[in-house]
């Protein structure tokens, strides 16, 4: 995630920012958009002076492409354990995305917390026997040579017509180069993955997302993510997609639903 760090230029508490979609970040030519909420999130959670995401909400307005962007952060209250504020990014005077976020410091997340949990990682193979996505010009988009992914071998068959049946993604994800995952990578990597809709057997086409919610947990440990994406609801032109991220010691990091867009037959 080695992004352009937004520049400030002016002060709280309104602030704008200055930043860049990277070229290579896309998925059928737009950018995907866990990568823009990283872009955003950044600036939000420098002008809130926070470290962690903790709950991050965002409404997609138009497609990104490479090239400047402007970051508009609006602090709304500052708390003791966390504060909240409002970002939009902005392509000239085309609004690309805006999000609502409550930032913190995630640092002792596990420490003397009360734990309750009745789920487990989703069981996968080893990462070396998982199908690992390889970006073309078309299918795998660009995208995934930014970042590693590894699919379930029962749920990569859709790319030949073999979909599970099941609207489920599972499998491994981490960044390359051996940068760490922290939280904000984490707002990538809860829609980095292929649509659930894929393994449906439903026609398959990107599936634009209207609005993308992600929970950040705590800070994940170095290594590879266990991630679990799936979808109950596909109906009037419109599908969920509830997501799970896992880190290499077991404790869930982040969890994720969004609203996106039934692909067209």
């Amino acid at each position: 995630m080695r992004s352009q760090a937004p520049a400030p230029t002016s002060a709280p508490a309104t602030s704008k920012w200055d930043a860049a979609i990277g070229e290579g970040w896309d998925v059928a030519g737009n950018a995907n958009g866990g990568y823009l909420l990283t872009i955003a999130a950044r600036a939000l959670g420098t002008a809130l002076g926070r470290p962690d995401p903790v709950t991050v909400t965002a409404h997609f307005l138009a497609p990104g492409r490479p090239g400047d962007v402007t970051v508009e952060a609006h602090v709304v209250k500052q708390g003791r354990r966390f504060g909240t504020g409002t970002a939009t990014m902005w392509t000239g005077s085309r609004p690309l995305l805006t999000c609502v976020g409550s930032f913190g410091d995630l640092s002792g997340a596990h420490d003397d917390a009360p734990e309750l949990v009745d789920r487990t990682p989703p069981e996968l193979p080893p990462a070396e026997a998982c199908t690992e996505l390889v970006p073309t010009d078309t299918f795998p988009p660009p995208f995934v040579g930014q970042v590693e992914l590894r699919l379930h071998p029962d749920d990569s068959g859709f790319g030949s017509g073999r979909g599970s049946g099941r609207a489920r993604m599972r499998g491994w994800f981490r960044l390359r180069d051996g940068e760490v995952c922290d939280t904000l990578a984490l707002l990538c990597a809860v829609d980095a993955f292929p649509p659930t809709v894929f393994n449906a057997n439903l026609p398959i086409a990107w599936a634009p997302t209207l609005e993308l919610t992600a929970h950040v947990r705590a800070r994940p440990a170095p290594g590879w993510l266990r991630c679990e994406f799936s979808s109950h609801f596909i109906t009037g032109g419109f599908l969920e997609a509830d997501g799970e991220v896992w880190d290499s010691r077991g404790h869930l990091v982040a969890q994720s639903r969004q609203l996106a867009l039934v692909p067209r037959a």
